[in-house]
């Protein structure tokens, strides 16, 4: 019986690219996006076993040993990590998890281009740095003075406009249109050097996250270390960085004291249907109680007044004489107050 030949290491790459492109365009938000961004790292994932298992590169070669066609191919982990970060996460815990593998990705990445001796110079310092303390690294160190930081911040700048212009300007070059090999093998080089740059700064990126995420209250229900990027999907969608926010609603106790100060963190939202609205929305928090929700609990604690905020008027029986004249009484004493007494008088807010 005839059967399908998988497709070669070249089509799965352009394929796998193709979808990387597409996904670019999607809005993060799109009911979509999480499943085609676990299809495209599913794609890349059997590139890599693919590469493996063809023993594409070696520890014993030079740069000048790696065929042209191959160079983009030592871009693929970079890929990937960069994709791993933008996985949709469901919680902190989750979220550490997305960062652990995308750190994977980068470091097998700068590996491989440090074995060739792509990593040179001011980034062969910055990897040393980061072997040396991983969780703590940074581009520009914290310890730095302000001095250091702002001209460690300029030189960074500058490299990456340089490479990025350097790179744009050899992909317009007629020759790299027309596919000559030497120019083409230039391109493939700069852009190693680019993606180099680029892994230190995700690296530093999830490292500061890492940090915030300290501090972050736990989302609950997903265990560090067993989850994959690709399972993003199978989470409780309700799950997010404010969610034990929630189990305070249920303890019966006011939301506001006397003085108006929130004894209960929440959230007013336009109604409960918002809530499946952005669920892999990056930096938002998913909404706590809804407005009808919040004006319910306060009407049951007593913090909505019926009918305005003017007290009654009292009804008077009028068979009950001593009752009527008590409130005319009343009311000629406070129109006499009235007339003595100017309207502001004993306002000295607005004074002066």
């Amino acid at each position: 019986m005839a059967t399908d030949e998988p497709p070669s290491l070249h089509t799965g790459f352009q394929e796998a690219e193709s979808k990387r492109q597409s996904l670019e365009s999607l809005p993060a938000t799109s009911p979509t996006y999480a499943s085609e961004l676990n299809e495209v790292l599913s794609q890349y994932a059997s590139l890599v076993n693919q590469i493996h298992s063809l023993a594409l590169f070696s520890p014993n070669e030079a740069v000048e040993d790696i065929a042209t066609s191959s160079l983009p191919y030592l871009l693929v982990n970079h890929t990937i990590a960069e994709l791993v970060q933008r996985t949709p996460f469901s919680g902190p815990r989750h979220r550490r998890v997305v960062l652990r593998s995308a750190r994977d990705s980068y470091e097998r990445f700068l590996s491989l281009a440090d074995d060739y001796g792509f990593v040179s110079g001011p980034y062969a310092k910055l990897l040393e740095r980061y072997r040396d303390d991983e969780e703590r690294f940074a581009v520009v160190p914290s310890g730095a003075d302000m001095t250091a930081k702002r001209e460690a911040k300029i030189a960074g700048f500058k490299a990456e406009k340089g490479l990025r212009e350097k790179l744009a300007l050899l992909k317009r070059n007629p020759g790299y249109v027309h596919r000559d090999e030497e120019l083409v093998r230039e391109v493939y080089l700069v852009d190693v050097q680019w993606r180099i740059h680029k892994a230190f700064e995700g690296l530093d990126s999830l490292n500061r996250e890492l940090d915030m995420l300290k501090m972050a209250p736990e989302g609950g229900g997903i265990e560090d270390g067993g989850v994959r990027p690709d399972k993003v999907e199978e989470f409780d969608p309700t799950l997010r960085l404010d969610q034990p926010l929630r189990k305070g609603l249920n303890t019966g106790g006011p939301l506001l004291s006397q003085q108006g100060k929130p004894l209960q963190p929440f959230t007013l939202v336009g109604g409960r249907t918002d809530l499946a609205k952005g669920v892999f929305r990056p930096g938002h928090n998913l909404p706590t109680m809804s407005i009808d929700e919040y004006l319910e609990e306060e009407k049951r604690r007593g913090g909505i007044l019926e009918g305005g905020t003017d007290p009654p008027k009292k009804v008077v029986d009028e068979d009950d004489m001593d009752a009527v004249d008590r409130e005319m009484y009343k009311a000629r004493e406070w129109d006499d107050y009235k007339d003595e007494n100017r309207r502001g008088t004993g306002n000295t807010l607005n004074m002066g």
